[in-house]
């Protein structure tokens, strides 16, 4: 279809139709022209297709579909392939339901463990965010299916969510909160990018050209469209002329009018109209000439298929004394209601009516020796002591009592921020009672961001399943029986206590202004720097099996900022069971000038591994690997030094570390003044060079003179003296100078240090 030959053959109110949607899921048709209308599903981990009375915040219902793992237990498996895997079921899925676009996935930064959203965001890394956007992105668009990435930018809490403007530094933004949307842009095309509520430093998202036009389109070469968030749009007209081209839902043609009204007074040029409506026909067009709709969507193979990536994404954060797997034969105590009613999604547009699930107490049928107790009510946070006496009672006749606890829906959700990290006290109360009657306790974790643990010395074993899906039941069986060995790794810090988190004090903001004032010192940038105590690290996960690390190399020694560098890395299972490890690659700036984290993910690879063997992760590092967001150029720059690339098991735990020189042969402006001072100065090695001598000069002029009486200085060492001058402007050689440097010198002088 030759879209720009449409678009010209359209009237102007024709054109500003096709800026708003027809109503809450599909795009307008224009009937005079054959233009046709597509459907969009919200579904980041499953479909949520809504047909009639349609809504954003599942209150009605939808179509049954499949629940795959939720956005916080994917990002723990830490591995592309399996968001491929998912992308591609959910494409699949989109053609056999004639669905164009769906709406995912959901790459903001976790910010605060706060965050209502946190269980359907990846990570608060953006590397890990990015890479796992890009591969969910093209495994979903291999099926001519569009994904919207969300929600561009800046969006991590629910708090005033529609007004609240998210206060960040450039650096800030371009390291943390628009890096993984860059590369998702980048690596994966996707076809639309959803723009977030909130404002971006006191401008509305959906109205921001910065970042609509002048990042998204003429920094990453995006070309799909932008729709808004639902109900995101203030004012529509300077939406069109940012980039904002499609309104979700329908305006039932209010902010279709203003457009035209704007456009017929001169105060919209219709050329943004023009390009908003060219940029939607080229997806409507995309999907509707590829369409499938023979695709064959079978549930029950997704089902299975739903267990076996929750089995992956399994973190085993803790095993003491070997107390995982489970043997069959043993009295095996499932308490907690969670057992036997899971939570596996969130609320939200991302809520899925589920066709079946499979909890663990059903999928421990056949296992002759699991016995259940309710242990406390998932509706209420009141303590029952029957239930405690009853779990307790099963507890000391078990082996092993394993405990299934985690946060009911109510506590995390779309809308509304989380006040706390805690557990239910009921539940607290329960592991407490069950760990003092059984010392072999385990506990189950269903929750979609960090929890406190009180408990955590009491208990020998804990294996966070996260929202893990609708047959998250199966996959904790199999990860606790030992028939699934688990491999996922924290993809985000559990502090001890919220109080330690770094957004802690700013976090939700005065009312409508949140200040970001950690910086680039989010999760575990800021726990590693500040050498704090955590509960578990980020990339932490233990498995069944051990691996040990060796024959850390690189391609090359030195490298110039041009150049890629090859890292490898042998790991071995040197354990008796088959397992997986995913190994993380950092980078340790060690000779930088301005503040950076201690080290930053750049590379990860998840390796499967038999008992004894041996394979090699291998990474490639380009410039973007060592660089930081320079303000004063407002680029990416790699300062020349020294860098450690460090592997490891988590940003914990470091197993090999060597070092490369960089090269860069960029040249920061300097503009140097009479209010420099001689540090910065000697900053310049020819600056340096050509302020020297005057330097010199002053020091021996305030340094005790030959045949003098040093008693007067004698409170000043020449090491003192040395540092209190390198503070000093190139003014003050007038001052101290002991009339030796004159004015015409000074100014002669800064010519020549602002060509060096």
């Amino acid at each position: 279809m030759d879209v720009k030959k449409l678009v010209a053959q359209m009237t102007l109110e024709e054109k500003a139709s096709l800026c708003s949607g027809l109503d809450f899921w599909h795009t307008k048709p224009i009937e005079r022209l054959n233009v046709p209308s597509i459907m969009m599903s919200d579904g980041p981990h499953g479909l949520r297709k809504q047909d009639e009375r349609a809504d954003h915040l599942a209150v009605n219902e939808s179509i049954e579909a499949v629940c795959f793992p939720a956005g916080s237990a994917m990002a723990a498996s830490f591995d592309t392939e399996l968001f491929h895997t998912l992308g591609d079921a959910l494409g699949a899925s989109c053609q056999a339901e004639k669905l164009a676009l769906v709406l995912g996935p959901a790459i903001n930064i976790k910010r605060s463990p706060l965050c209502g959203r946190n269980f359907e965001y990846l990570s608060e890394d953006p590397y890990l965010a990015g890479q796992a956007a890009a591969a969910y992105i093209k495994g979903v668009q291999a099926h001519n299916v569009g994904v919207s990435v969300k929600h561009y930018a800046a969006n991590s809490q629910e708090h005033r969510r529609m007004s609240s403007s998210s206060e960040i530094d450039e650096r800030t933004m371009r390291e943390i909160y628009l890096a993984a949307f860059e590369t998702a842009v980048k690596e994966a095309k996707p076809w639309t990018i959803m723009c977030s509520y909130n404002r971006i430093n006191g401008t509305y998202a959906s109205e921001n050209k910065r970042y609509l036009t002048d990042i998204l389109r003429g920094e990453w070469g995006f070309d799909g469209f932008v729709v808004s968030d639902w109900g995101a749009v203030s004012d529509r007209v300077k939406g069109v002329e940012a980039g904002l081209d499609l309104e979700m839902p329908a305006s039932r043609g209010v902010n279709d009018a203003k457009i035209v009204k704007a456009v017929s007074e001169g105060r919209l040029d219709e050329k943004y109209v023009d390009l908003a409506a060219e940029n939607i026909l080229n997806i409507v067009y995309k999907y509707v000439e590829n369409a499938k709709p023979d695709t064959v969507w079978d549930k029950e193979q997704q089902h299975e298929l739903s267990a076996k990536i929750a089995e992956e994404c399994m973190v085993l954060l803790k095993n003491e004394g070997g107390i995982l797997p489970l043997t069959k034969s043993d009295e095996i105590a499932f308490i907690g209601e969670f057992a036997k009613c899971p939570r596996f999604q969130g609320g939200g547009s991302s809520h899925i009516r589920c066709f079946k699930t499979t909890s663990a107490l059903e999928a421990a049928e056949g296992y002759p020796n699991v016995r259940y107790a309710k242990g406390f009510d998932i509706e209420t946070d009141t303590t029952s002591e029957t239930l405690l006496k009853e779990a307790e009672e099963l507890a000391k006749k078990s082996h092993v009592a394993v405990v299934f606890a985690g946060l009911p829906d109510s506590y995390e959700s779309e809308g509304y921020d989380r006040v706390h990290m805690r557990l239910p006290e009921c539940q607290n109360e329960l592991i407490r009672r069950v760990a003092a009657a059984n010392p072999n306790t385990v506990v189950v974790l269903h929750n979609g961001s960090p929890v406190e643990m009180p408990w955590v010395d009491g208990v020998k074993g804990i294996l966070e399943a996260y929202l893990g899906g609708q047959a998250v039941g199966k996959a904790i069986v199999r990860a606790l029986f030992g028939e699934a060995n688990p491999s996922g790794k924290l993809p985000e810090t559990f502090p001890l206590r919220l109080e330690d988190n770094p957004s802690h004090l700013f976090f939700g903001g005065e009312k409508d202004i949140a200040e970001y004032r950690e910086g680039v010192f989010v999760g575990y940038r800021y726990y590693d720097k500040k050498k704090m105590q955590v509960l578990f690290p980020f990339g932490h996960g233990l498995s069944y099996t051990s691996f040990a690390y060796s024959n850390l190399r690189f391609s090359k020694k030195e490298m110039t900022e041009h150049e890629t560098l090859i890292v490898s890395v042998d790991v071995t299972n040197t354990g008796k069971v088959f397992g997986k490890e995913a190994v993380q690659l950092y980078v340790a700036d060690k000779e930088s000038t301005v503040f950076r984290p201690e080290k930053e993910l750049k590379g990860f690879q998840k390796l499967a591994l038999s008992p004894g063997e041996t394979k090699t992760a291998t990474f490639t590092l380009d410039s973007r690997a060592f660089a930081y967001w320079n303000t004063q150029i407002h680029d990416w720059h790699v300062e020349s030094g020294a860098f450690d690339v460090l592997i490891g098991t988590s940003s914990r735990d470091i197993r090999c570390v060597e070092t490369v020189d960089m090269s860069s042969d960029v040249q920061l402006p300097v503009t140097y003044t009479m209010d420099s001072i001689f540090l910065d100065i000697f900053g310049n090695p020819r600056a340096k060079a050509a302020i020297k001598p005057m330097f010199d000069a002053i020091l021996g002029i305030l340094g005790p003179q030959e045949g003098e009486s040093s008693t007067a200085l004698e409170a000043i060492s020449p090491e003192m003296m040395e540092a209190m001058l390198r503070y000093m402007p190139l003014r003050c050689g007038l001052s101290f100078g002991g009339g030796r440097i004159s004015e015409d010198q000074l100014n002669a002088l800064l010519e020549q240090l602002n060509r060096a």
